[in-house]
Formats: C-alpha cells, structure tokens, sequence
C-alpha cells in the first residue's frame, strides 16, 4: 500500500508552476503508461493553460486550489475548489483564473 500526501504534492507543484516560464507544472500521482488509469496532478500560474488537446479516454477534472475554466467548443465550465469537471470527449482546453491546483483522472480507452 501506497500513500501520497496530496497537500503537500500541492503545494510543491504550485511552486513549480509559478517558477516556471509555461507557467504549469504537473506531476503523475498514480498510474503510468502501463495502467488503465492514470491521475496527474497539474498546477497552473493564473492566467496559463493547457492548450486545446484530445484526452486518451474518459475524463474529470477535480479542482483543488483556485479557478479554473474548461473550455470545449463555443462551451465554458466553470471550476472552483471541490468541482468535479467532467471532461467532454472533443478537444478542449484549461485555463487557470487564478493560481490553480486540479486533479486529472483519466481511465485510458482499452
């Protein structure tokens, strides 16, 4: 058994992220290329994103620390900590309004 202290993990990824020219940062908390599911940690500095992309399978985004913004189309969600964003299956994007901490799962297609 396995245990990961995901304030801490948090709070070091945020740093990292505000250091950071991309302003982001992200670190894989459980899961691998050789696991069905996978959940990344991402930190974004206010006012970054992570571009419009695909997602390899289904998808959520719980939101940790901050405001983010899910962008899908002519369609925006709006996430503040304790939202759980479910991630449509069309390329979409994530912008941080503030200095922002989401947890990524995503259950890869078989």
């Amino acid at each position: 058994m396995q245990k990961v202290s995901l304030t801490a993990l948090m709070r070091h990824q945020l740093q990292i992220a505000k250091d950071a020219s991309s302003g982001r940062s992200g670190r894989t908390v459980y899961g691998g290329h050789e696991h069905a599911l996978r959940q990344t940690m991402i930190a974004l500095r206010a006012g970054s994103e992570l571009q419009e992309h695909e997602n390899p399978g289904e998808a959520t985004v719980q939101v940790l620390v901050g405001r983010v913004t899910l962008v899908s189309g002519d369609v925006n969600w709006n996430g503040s900590p304790g939202d759980l964003l479910f991630i449509p299956d069309s390329p979409h994007a994530l912008e941080a309004v503030e200095d922002s901490v989401v947890l990524l799962t995503v259950a890869k297609r078989l």
